[in-house]
């Protein structure tokens, strides 16, 4: 009998193993990331507003709805009653947002629904145009701007229309975003609280160069103009405009500086009476914050300035906490790292509100009282976002998700409890109500590893100094048969550029899957976060200023180093892979310090930062009139003769973002330096290749490096 259970145990541990031996490929590790492959979660978790009652979605079908302060069982509504009732043939709650503690609206399809979940009944309150783009919903009224082409429109909730521009010149654009969604901003137009009037963004592109993309759809091609405006050449002239729905009348704000000065982060006083913006000069070194009469458009005073030698970046509208238009919470990094400032619309700064020596990331709501302030950050790791909370009257600020890892959560109304999301290295997902003292009141999803039953390597976080002495993230993925034994070739995967963190102590440590499989191919791919990276504060990101591609690879190479250090690694099959400002590195490495990677792919690079936006670029490097020689140690159109690997570049044929210009001029560099590399086009792509044409992509820049590594 002994024998017996022994055979079985030996069978069934035999059949566990092979259960969990499933071959990762490479359509799946694409395709299938955020889908198969993703951890359960809790999706379109709302708290009610003045409540502690809240819903959420149940495979985008049910609605279910509960409260934080009873354990009822959860009420439903399903997407099929839901549509008997608005006689509407919706798919999914899309777009669901509450009004208030008893209606939400649905939209799809430019169709405004209105649904009141206490009486069981509603309507559709609003169709719009089909061409209509940008549409948003006022919450108090139900009315709905929305431009089509370069112009705006308001539809009411009574079913009338109205233009509120009509420009036919192509170049006056209204309601949409400025400054190519530079400084936080996303889009362009702006309800007041009550709906009484509408601010909205006009920019004036007539003296901004046209740009050709090649649309090769029709027999015969065109080509199509976009507006781009490169480095030190003329730029956008922005306006906010200010419609009166009462007066039917629109004021507009300009600069009160040069008139291609930046218009940012715009909001509203909560007595819809002004608008304060934060003006920056085109240098990005002087920014004023202003506040405007709504009616007139006049500026009425400066509330508070900054400057600084390299830039200033304002991110954050300010936030108005209170019934109070005076008091407003303003985020800024003058000190070093991103804080929050209490300040009055009248006396400016009142005083620093926190004073961390790590990132505040977003505002993300206040207690009823309006005496507390809720915001997330990094915290004491850089890899970490948490939830915190500070007092407005002593600044005792408290972290209310303690546990390490990449946190998503919001308050309820009442300011009593918490819905947090959160993932790290070891966690897939927790998604969990807590009370404001962090106890777990009710866990609604604790995730399985959804890779459990497929081959899959260790992934190690590092920490290695930089050559001046900051602190630089790695991540190293290695096969699942890793071998110390072994000597293994290197992937090293690359951004380096601003707004960007690669490794995060999220789920999978911020990797894309394909990483994954590619470790399973005898790989190890690498990863170093360097100077100009996100969350890791201003003197981390600024020394970038003027010259970038020189820290930064300084930066990679100390990771490169590191690889060469350990005993498992092939030093002499190096290869390294990046988009965009990953491209511009990855080709920058190539050039610049040749001989250390032998395969290089570039996708999407930047090749000489005079071809790129105004806003982006000079902000980091100034114009090429000002720093001739930042921009000529950059350029990579230089440095072609250097090349020694295997090098290819990628490039979407229509990219708007880093235009075909820069490769072009790349390859034409390597010919006339008789240099041979690679170069594939993805036709009618952007600047990113989506789709199913991804798979085909990944597959192409992982073969190039298999084949020509070794």
């Amino acid at each position: 009998m002994k024998h017996y259970f022994a055979i079985l145990f030996f069978i069934l541990c035999f059949v566990n193993n092979n259960a969990q031996q499933k071959e990762l490929t490479l359509n799946d590790a694409v395709s299938e990331q955020y889908a198969k492959f993703n951890p359960e979660q809790i999706q379109g978790f709302q708290w009610i507003p003045g409540t502690a009652s809240y819903t959420y979605l149940e495979n985008g079908t049910t609605l279910k709805k509960s409260s934080a302060e009873n354990s009822k069982e959860d009420e439903k509504l399903s997407i099929s009653e839901l549509n008997q009732t608005l006689n509407s043939d919706l798919k999914r709650f899309s777009g669901m947002t509450w009004k208030n503690e008893d209606a939400f609206y649905l939209v799809a399809n430019n169709s405004y629904y209105l649904y009141n979940y206490k009486q069981k009944n509603g309507q559709l309150i609003s169709k719009i145009d089909d061409s209509a783009e940008n549409s948003t919903l006022q919450n108090e009224t139900g009315n709905v701007a929305y431009t089509i082409e370069n112009n705006l429109y308001i539809q009411k909730s009574d079913g009338t229309t109205v233009m509120v521009t009509n420009n036919t010149d192509k170049n006056i654009v209204s309601g949409q975003a400025i400054a190519r969604s530079e400084f936080g901003i996303t889009n362009g137009i702006f309800w007041s609280p009550e709906g009484n009037l509408l601010a909205f963004y006009q920019k004036d592109e007539t003296d901004v160069a046209n740009y050709p993309l090649f649309n090769i759809n029709p027999t015969p091609g065109e080509l199509n103009s976009i507006k781009y405006p490169m480095a030190g050449q003329k730029s956008e002239r922005p306006k906010v405009g200010v419609y009166n729905l009462a007066t039917k009348q629109t004021v507009f704000i300009s600069p009160t500086g040069n008139i291609d000065d930046y218009l940012t982060n715009l909001s509203w006083t909560p007595d819809e009476k002004n608008v304060v913006i934060a003006e920056l000069n085109r240098d990005q070194n002087h920014m004023r914050l202003n506040l405007f009469d709504a009616l007139t458009g006049k500026l009425v005073r400066t509330i508070l300035e900054e400057k600084n030698d390299k830039w200033v970046e304002p991110e954050h509208p300010a936030y108005f906490y209170s019934d109070s238009s005076e008091d407003f919470i303003w985020m800024s990094e003058k000190d070093g790292f991103m804080n929050l400032y209490l300040c009055n619309a009248t006396k400016g700064v009142v005083k620093q509100l926190t004073k961390n020596k790590w990132v505040a990331e977003e505002i993300v709501g206040n207690n009823p009282k309006g005496t507390e302030i809720y915001f997330t950050g990094t915290g004491e790791s850089p890899l970490d976002t948490k939830l915190y909370s500070v007092s407005i009257s002593n600044g005792k600020q408290i972290c209310l998700t303690e546990t390490s890892g990449i946190h998503k959560a919001s308050i309820s109304a009442d300011g009593k409890y918490i819905f947090d999301q959160y993932s790290n290295h070891e966690t897939p997902n927790i998604a969990q109500l807590l009370d404001k003292k962090g106890k777990t009141v009710q866990t609604f999803v604790k995730a399985d590893n959804p890779m459990t039953d497929y081959k899959m390597g260790a992934t190690e976080i590092g920490k290695l100094k930089s050559h001046d002495g900051f602190d630089l993230y790695t991540r190293l993925i290695k096969p699942s048969n890793f071998d110390p034994n072994k000597k293994y070739p290197v992937l090293v995967y690359v951004y380096g550029g601003t707004h960007a963190q690669l490794i995060t102590n999220a789920w999978n440590d911020g990797a894309s899957l394909w990483m994954k499989w590619m470790a399973e191919q005898g790989y190890l791919v690498f990863t170093l976060d360097g100077r100009g990276s996100a969350n890791r504060g201003f003197a981390f990101e600024s020394v970038i200023h003027r010259q970038l591609g020189t820290e930064e690879l300084k930066d990679q190479l100390v990771g490169v180093d590191y690889l060469k250090s350990l005993p498992y690694v092939d030093a002499d099959r190096l290869a390294i892979h990046g988009w965009s400002f990953g491209g511009f590195m990855t080709v920058s490495m190539m050039l610049r310090n040749p001989g250390v990677f032998t395969t290089g792919v570039a996708g999407g690079p930047v090749t000489d930062w005079k071809y790129y936006e105004v806003m982006y670029g000079e902000r980091y490097m100034d114009t090429p009139q000002q720093n001739p020689e930042g921009y000529e140690t950059a350029s990579l159109l230089n440095k072609t003769q250097n090349l020694t690997g295997k090098l290819m570049t990628i490039h979407g044929s229509i990219d708007p973002v880093v235009v075909m210009q820069h490769d072009l001029s790349l390859i034409k560099s390597f010919v006339d330096n008789e240099k041979q590399m690679d170069f594939f086009v993805y036709p009618m792509h952007e600047h990113n290749v989506r789709g199913k044409d991804r798979v085909h992509l990944m597959t192409k820049v992982l073969n190039y490096v298999l084949e020509n590594n070794k």
